[in-house]
């Protein structure tokens, strides 16, 4: 992206952030919502209150009450954002994969024990335990297309047992522990109810070994592919009991199955082998995919409900959960979303909606910039840059340039690929 790109992008941000003008009762919390977004697609090296508040001549205490304690819905601005998306996703072109969701989780790393929701975990970020936080998120690509749509803090149960810590940190009574796909699906149904329909929904073995969340999707219409740990207990027809999944489809029967061309936009094209056969898990009918790199000899596991899609396709949706873990990378890089210094939940919460309000915009113009359009994108191109943030440069050139892709967040020590078996929940 030019700095003349950047310059005009000016009053297409101020039009975009305007459409959130109902979650607000005045005017100058509205205004401290405009600088706070302008700081999170500044250039500022840490996109904290701190650093936004100095840079746009806002004092620093001003700017943290309208993050924690001002009278605006967060919960409004998300909706809003996630139904202008929903439009923006129809005015795109059609695409043979259609529209894909996908459910991932993100991490970072937090000092002492203040932060709502921080203890030692496992941090993808770091690919070990630590001390830090996990969010979960569901995120969206089509065609080139790619953004956030949702995001929620993940609640460990050594917090949800101490509600006094609870209530020193305002997380309220009703945000109770929930195990991640528990929070997904709410995250799903929340979509659903603002307009977002999805052809596909992929997610990792951490939500495809939760034979509950599998169930769920499947009685509500839902196609889906999920990996899922060589240990999953599936069901060959005919068969009298489960067996593990990788005793049922070897990687040496992927092997001998077919190629397929991944595509991948940041790295050159990689080629699978894959062999597929009909399974039932927990008497539903699924497909078991068992594919291997060619390259790396790399195997991975996949179930889907779509029993009658070509292999080819169903490869083709499991692989675009790469889209979501650039967006983490941008995200955070760009946008500041693992940024929060606070020790409140409602600020946590506001930050990651406006970090999605950001996100949004750069997605969508980062398509425009393509020469691909959206719906909803009037005067993008209008010059004459809206009021930077005071003292700060102005957005930076790396926008809508996509970075080297690396892999995504590790997977959890819990379900290892070719060890222990991991818990098939029957119920949470």
């Amino acid at each position: 992206m030019t700095d003349q790109d950047i310059a005009q992008l000016g009053p297409a941000f101020a039009a975009f952030l305007r459409r959130f003008r109902p979650c607000f009762l005045q005017g100058r919390t509205a205004a401290h919502f405009d600088n706070y977004c302008r700081g999170l697609l500044s250039d500022l090296p840490r996109k904290s209150v701190e650093p936004i508040a100095l840079a746009c001549g806002t004092a620093v205490r001003t700017l943290q009450e309208f993050l924690v304690t001002a009278a605006w819905d967060h919960g409004q601005a998300r909706d809003l954002l996630q139904r202008h998306l929903a439009d923006v996703l129809t005015g795109l072109p059609a695409d043979p994969l259609g529209t894909v969701g996908v459910i991932d989780e993100t991490s970072c790393l937090k000092q002492g024990d203040r932060t709502p929701g921080v203890q030692r975990q496992y941090l993808g970020c770091v690919g070990k335990v630590a001390n830090g936080i996990v969010t979960v998120h569901i995120g969206v690509t089509r065609g080139r297309f790619q953004a956030l749509l949702d995001a929620d803090l993940y609640l460990p149960q050594s917090w949800d047992r101490d509600r006094p810590r609870c209530e020193e940190a305002g997380i309220p009574d009703d945000v109770r522990y929930q195990a991640r796909w528990r929070i997904a699906l709410d995250q799903l149904l929340r979509l659903h109810a603002n307009g977002v329909r999805l052809d596909w929904l992929t997610f990792d073995e951490g939500y495809g070994s939760r034979v509950p969340f599998l169930t769920v999707l499947s009685l509500a219409g839902q196609k889906f592919v999920a990996e899922v740990p060589v240990s999953f207990a599936v069901q060959a027809e005919g068969a009298s009991a489960a067996c593990r999944a990788d005793a049922l489809l070897t990687a040496a029967g992927a092997r001998a199955g077919r190629r397929y061309r991944i595509r991948r936009l940041t790295l050159p094209d990689a080629w699978w082998r894959a062999a597929g056969r009909p399974v039932q898990v927990r008497g539903r009918a699924y497909t078991l995919v068992a594919a291997i790199n060619e390259a790396t000899a790399e195997v991975k596991y996949f179930v889907t409900n779509a029993t009658e899609a070509p292999l080819a396709r169903v490869l083709a949706v499991a692989f675009r959960r790469a889209a979501v873990e650039h967006s983490f990378r941008v995200a955070k890089t760009e946008a500041g979303l693992a940024h929060y210094e606070g020790r409140q939940y409602v600020g946590m919460v506001r930050h990651l909606v406006l970090a999605l309000i950001v996100m949004a915009f750069v997605s969508i113009h980062t398509d425009r910039l393509r020469g691909e359009k959206p719906a909803g994108d009037a005067g993008a191109g209008v010059p004459g840059a809206e009021r930077a943030v005071r003292d700060g440069p102005s957005p930076p050139p790396g926008h809508g340039r996509v970075p080297p892709r690396r892999g995504g967040d590790p997977l959890s020590p819990a379900p290892q690929r070719a060890g222990g078996p991991v818990p098939q929940e029957a119920a949470a």
